[in-house]
């Protein structure tokens, strides 16, 4: 199959949306955004994977002003201090921009990074010579969707919203449990039927089959 000078037009992008009747204006262009569940489940992921990154540092800091220097100031501990937890907090939700949307996934899965199993796919085509039509230009495809700078709003009202139940989390129970128990399923979703999301994962990934043709026994020595 010759493939080179061959246009593929996907219009507005049919082979990504999934269309049903009843849907919203917005979901009849194939947006579908995050919702609560979705966005708290995001945020205390890239928060913790944040506190564990300045989590490392075993600095011990001062805090404290004395005038006359007479007054001992205080000393703690860097992966203690409000210091961490406020330089943890600065610009997490722009760690959300890094996802992309997933649409060959239905669950609260479809927000993951790296890139999509479908874009995957329109990229090998363009590399094998096949112009691809998708109604945007090209240098835009790996820009963040819609639903995903809508979802990094979404973070910042929340983060917001909640910094006193996130600030007593890190000062006292983030040993006890996770963020995402504490603050999405304790305060942020009240009802139970909004925590769905949060019990969805991807599987692991599969282990890759060996060749069995080339494997040699064990015991067999190779000639020179």
């Amino acid at each position: 199959m010759r493939l080179k000078g061959f246009t593929l037009y996907l219009g507005l992008l049919p082979l990504l949306l999934q269309v049903t009747s009843g849907e919203s204006p917005e979901e009849e262009q194939g947006v579908r955004y995050a919702n609560r569940c979705e966005a708290c489940k995001i945020l205390a992921a890239e928060l913790e994977a944040r506190l564990g990154e300045t989590g490392k540092s075993h600095d011990v800091i001062e805090i404290g002003y004395s005038v006359d220097d007479v007054k001992p100031k205080k000393r703690t501990e860097y992966r203690r201090s409000e210091l961490r937890l406020l330089e943890s907090l600065e610009n997490v939700c722009e760690r959300v921009l890094e996802y992309n949307l997933h649409k060959e996934r239905t669950d609260s899965t479809r927000f993951a990074k790296g890139m999509s199993q479908t874009f995957q796919t329109l990229h090998g085509l363009v590399d094998k010579g096949v112009k691809v039509d998708l109604g945007i230009p090209y240098e835009l495809w790996d820009k963040p969707p819609v639903e995903v700078t809508q979802m990094k709003t979404q973070c910042e009202n929340m983060l917001e919203e909640y910094e006193e139940r996130i600030s007593d989390w890190y000062f006292k129970l983030q040993d006890k449990k996770s963020l995402k128990k504490h603050l999405c399923e304790d305060h942020v979703l009240k009802r139970k039927e909004e925590r769905e999301c949060l019990k969805e994962e991807l599987p692991p990934p599969k282990p890759k089959k060996t060749d069995k043709k080339n494997k040699k026994p064990k015991g067999d020595k190779e000639e020179l």
